[in-house]
């Protein structure tokens, strides 16, 4: 059976928006409402108090998508490389949240959670541990003990996990417990960080508008915006863009663009790259189930499977199903227990990869259904014995953006710099640039932000902030 493409479209791929001057310039322009680009926009305003930062939202409030349809887990960081992204800023981002929260009051708790094994697979836990002892704090923590672990895990044995946890399976033999794992509530997460930007300066959140087109602006003689130097030229119309007339959207210059779009994140890439070149971005829908029934009495911390438990019994040693976490148990603030995601891959209908009215597709599958709750509760069985399948009940639906397909194995979050000049010649650059070069003008393209994107999301904005972003065009005055 040939291999499902993922979808290439491009913003603005039937051409309906023609080029149009800007009309105004602002300083930081962020694409994406949700946490990763309030996270973005929040460190953006206080780090440049006096240049202006908006944010744009096609929907008419922040988190429609992917940052509220997540398990709300504050992850510790311990199932990617040690050198990635994934690692090093859900690390960072941890005890970002965690400080957040307590500054803030924003509702969470430091749960914990429990990797459980059975005896085939007390070496895939094992070497998550060996792991977690020798990871460094990452870039920009706080002074910290050199003796106190960055990822502080502990192996127990499986009488201790079934005096933690009664429920478990007698299979169950080992696990590997992780005290910084929690929980938080996204949405006031999210409202804390809107606070912050609309309090700010230079601040603003403009919600139910789109970003129809972008083009990289060349200076001419016959510019006179002030401080309009360089950067990008991008079109936006507020309400529904399919109504607009043609002419009616509005046209600004910015100089430095952050795409934090998230399952929508190649669009603008692919506009300005040679369709060879084009970003594929794969849909990964995972369901959650709530649950009511016997089998789960006092349960008090979050529970996973080993990834092999409920994604391939066929798996050995230590790989790893880097695309699915199983199907683990997780609480919400008020003692609500759900299980889930699960892992179904979604595609646009068959010839239609590239076009752009196929880009919400996913949208059609955020109904949750009664199809998958079966092989959920075949994957909780096998640690919890005591459910049963008739207090599983449909819950809810997300999507997670992802750069490869079904068996593609590991892929890191993505953070991609482009500048105006790749363009000029209608190829662009193949995979962007990883560092400024004191030219101006920056695209910063948050590509694959799937989990722990929420964990990170404070993380991923210091570093595109403090590590990424071109300051010698950040601190020139507009």
């Amino acid at each position: 059976m040939q291999a499902r493409r993922g979808l290439a479209a491009a913003l603005n791929g039937s051409g309906r928006f023609k080029y149009k001057s800007p009309e105004s310039v602002v300083d930081f322009l962020v694409v994406g409402g949700g946490v990763v680009g309030l996270a973005v926009a929040q460190r953006l305003s206080e780090r440049f108090p006096n240049k202006s930062t908006f944010l744009v939202e096609r929907h008419s409030r922040a988190g429609e998508e992917t940052s509220s349809r997540n398990s709300e887990v504050i992850h510790a960081g311990l199932y990617y490389p040690p050198d990635s992204l994934k690692t090093r800023l859900c690390l960072r981002g941890r005890q970002m949240i965690y400080d957040r929260c307590q500054k803030y009051n924003i509702p969470h708790r430091k749960t914990g959670k429990l990797v459980v094994a059975e005896d085939h697979q007390r070496s895939y836990i094992e070497s998550l541990h060996a792991k977690a002892l020798k990871l460094s704090w990452p870039p920009h923590s706080p002074s910290h003990n050199p003796t106190h672990n960055v990822l502080p895990t502990e192996l127990i044995s499986g009488d201790k996990v079934h005096e933690m946890e009664p429920n478990l399976s007698k299979n169950i033999v080992a696990a590997l417990w992780s005290p910084e794992t929690g929980i938080v509530d996204s949405h006031g997460l999210m409202e804390s960080l809107e606070k912050d930007i609309m309090e700010s300066e230079g601040g603003a959140l403009v919600y139910s508008t789109k970003v129809v087109r972008v083009d990289p602006f060349i200076p001419s003689s016959s510019s006179n915006l002030e401080g309009g130097n360089q950067g990008w030229v991008v079109q936006t119309v507020t309400g529904d863009p399919s109504a607009a007339s043609e002419g009616e959207s509005d046209v600004m210059l910015a100089r430095t663009l952050i795409n934090a779009s998230g399952l929508a994140s190649p669009l603008i890439l692919n506009s300005l790259l040679p369709p060879e070149s084009r970003i594929s971005m794969f849909y990964g829908r995972g369901s959650y189930a709530s649950y009511k029934g016997p089998g789960i009495s006092g349960i008090s911390h979050l529970i996973y499977p080993c990834p092999d438990t409920a994604s391939d019994r066929k798996s050995k040693g230590n790989s790893v199903n880097f695309q699915s976490l199983g199907t683990h148990l997780t609480l919400d603030l008020q003692g609500k227990l759900r299980f889930g995601p699960d892992l179904e891959w979604i595609f646009p209908r068959e010839g239609k990869e590239e076009d752009e009215l196929e880009m919400d597709f996913w949208q059609g599958h955020l109904v949750p259904s009664e199809e998958r709750l079966r092989e959920m509760y075949e994957a909780v069985k096998s640690y919890l014995p005591g459910v049963e399948f008739d207090g599983f009940q449909p819950d809810y639906c997300g999507v997670r953006p992802k750069l490869v397909g079904p068996g593609g194995g590991f892929q890191d979050f993505v953070i991609r710099v482009d500048y105006p000049e790749d363009f000029v010649d209608g190829k662009g650059s193949k995979d962007g640039r990883r560092s400024g070069k004191g030219m101006g003008g920056q695209m910063i393209s948050l590509l694959g932000i799937e989990s722990p994107g929420l964990t990170s999301s404070l993380g991923i904005a210091e570093c595109v902030v403090e590590d990424v972003l071109d300051k010698t065009s950040a601190d020139e005055t507009s």
